[in-house]
């Protein structure tokens, strides 16, 4: 057991990227990842599995096909298995997921955005 507390600053700035989910911490089944967002995202739909997204700065937007949420820094949603989404933000966004281990970031979608799977920080 590792006594020391992740910082989510430090984690967040070690990489650059987006749209690629690094994971910080696993709790039973589940990781704990950050993600940086700009732009648009794929339409896609996780089958098995919720998932949540926790804005922890800038302000993204998640599409449905019956309408849309806007998220602030400080906010949550989730999003129940099986619904069409597509995460969007305008500006650089900060998010943490928090979702099964092994979960593709496209889901059904697949494509050129789908993540390296397992990548710790």
């Amino acid at each position: 057991m590792d006594l020391k507390p992740i910082n989510l600053q430090e984690k967040l700035a070690k990489f650059s990227n987006h749209w690629s989910p690094k994971i910080i911490a696993q709790m039973n089944d589940y990781h704990f990842m950050l993600v940086k967002f700009q732009g648009d995202f794929v339409w896609h739909s996780h089958a098995d599995t919720d998932e949540v997204f926790i804005t922890l700065d800038g302000e993204m937007s998640i599409e449905f096909r019956v309408g849309k949420v806007d998220l602030k820094a400080g906010e949550m949603f989730v999003v129940p298995k099986g619904v069409e989404h597509k995460p969007f933000a305008e500006k650089e966004c900060k998010i943490m997921l928090v979702e099964p281990g092994g979960t593709v970031n496209t889901g059904d979608a697949g494509g050129d955005m789908t993540a390296e799977d397992n990548v710790w920080i």
